[in-house]
């Protein structure tokens, strides 16, 4: 098969699979929710056999998939790889290397979760290089590096500045139309860049706040559509046509250490760290623009790297501690605590959103369904799924795509 051919195939694939993908970081979405038409889920097979199961490098960055193809990052041979398999069966397409290998004392390999729009597939290292590749054969498309384009090292320590050692470029970009907005982290008017989608060209450049390892957000706030980041000094809104900072409000860590994506609950966003604790910002509008206030604060809810998911008004994750929680979105009160989960500052879980219910992937490798049910916590199946796992699964048409530190997996769940 040519290239051309490959590539329109690739496409039509992409195209017909529609709400079955799961092709950025956290779903469809970008929210932890399962497609709307995805299986219902009631229970867990007693036994989980992988319809397949390959060995990979290292890295924390998740899955994506759209159609039969199946798109993932680890590490190999000194190299930062991209690669591109079939969903049905494992068997690779096509890798290729993009960056050099990044490493420190928790592992080496990428964090960031790559993206799968139509044709292409979008993909970030550790130390900034960005590029678009075409689906087809892995060939680049267009590319930047934060460092040589933006002057920006995210690497190293930070000791004179009072901060830990910076882990890379973890978080992952979005798109929206014809745009791609990206977490660059230049502290003199590049903390957030956009860029043309297809070519790669600057639309704007905003902020200057140094990226945290966030992943940036859309939605509508105060009737106002616009980019919403966690940066690693603060929470913000920006224009999505022009990069105008709309409001900002800051949150500082000795570490710099925000990881969560912002959860957006009509007019409030939510953000988590282990420092902060479990905090909502609303927006609201006025003469002056938008304006920005604490809505509530739960300083004691620690959640250092899980975003929650949100159920209607409730809120659902795990923090430091060994408990499950649930949250009103409202208040930030908590309404139950599980114990039975693994705890500490490395403490980490996956939740996607299934109907009614919860898929929880723990930090141990163990799948958890849950009712999602304010009132009670009620377990509906337990497994052990695959080892340890700092990676958000991918999840479509009932099977769920798993990543520990040395394998990739899918397992059926119908």
């Amino acid at each position: 098969m040519n290239t051309l051919t490959l590539s329109l195939a690739l496409a039509a694939s992409i195209s017909a699979a529609g709400a079955g993908d799961w092709p950025q970081w956290r779903g469809p979405t970008r929210n932890g929710y399962a497609p709307a038409d995805a299986p219902t889920l009631s229970a867990l097979p007693r036994e989980l056999k992988p319809v397949w199961k390959i060995s990979i490098g290292g890295g924390f960055s998740s899955p994506v998939l759209a159609g039969n193809n199946l798109a993932f990052l680890d590490e190999s041979d000194g190299k930062e790889v991209a690669h591109l398999i079939e969903a049905g069966s494992g068997k690779e397409i096509w890798r290729v290397p993009y960056a050099n290998v990044f490493q420190d004392e928790w592992g080496a390999g990428p964090r960031s979760t790559p993206l799968l729009d139509s044709n292409r597939l979008y993909v970030q290292s550790c130390d900034g290089e960005f590029r678009c590749l075409n689906l087809a054969d892995g060939k680049t498309i267009w590319g930047t590096s934060f460092e040589k384009d933006f002057a920006v090292k995210f690497l190293g320590s930070k000791v004179n500045e009072g901060t830990a050692t910076r882990r890379g470029n973890n978080g992952s970009g979005v798109i929206d139309g014809d745009r791609i907005f990206l977490p660059v982290g230049n502290t003199k008017g590049a903390s957030l860049v956009c860029f043309d989608k297809l070519t790669g060209k600057v639309q704007w450049k905003a902020g200057s706040d140094e990226a945290a390892y966030s992943s940036l957000m859309i939605g509508t706030l105060a009737g106002v559509k616009q980019l919403v980041a966690f940066t690693a000094d603060a929470l913000l809104g920006a224009d999505l046509q022009s990069g105008k900072i709309l409001w900002h409000v800051p949150f500082k860590t000795d570490a710099k250490r925000h990881a969560c994506s912002p959860v957006i609950v009509g007019d409030t966003v939510v953000v988590n760290s282990q420092t902060i604790g479990l905090v909502g910002t609303k927006i609201s509008s006025d003469s002056g623009g938008l304006q920005a206030s604490e809505a509530w604060a739960n300083k004691a809810m620690k959640i250092n790297l899980a975003t929650p998911v949100l159920v209607g008004q409730y809120l659902y994750s795990q923090g430091v501690s060994p408990n499950y929680i649930c949250a009103d979105a409202r208040t930030g009160e908590i309404k139950w605590a599980q114990p039975g989960f693994v705890g500490g500052k490395e403490a980490y879980c996956s939740t996607i959103v299934v109907g009614k219910n919860l898929l929880v992937l723990t930090h141990d490798g163990q799948l958890v369904l849950l009712a999602a049910d304010p009132a009670k916590y009620t377990e509906l199946g337990r497994l052990q799924v695959c080892g340890k796992t700092w990676s958000f699964p991918g999840y479509a048409d009932g099977k769920l795509f798993v990543r520990d530190e040395h394998t990739l997996l899918c397992v059926d769940l119908r």
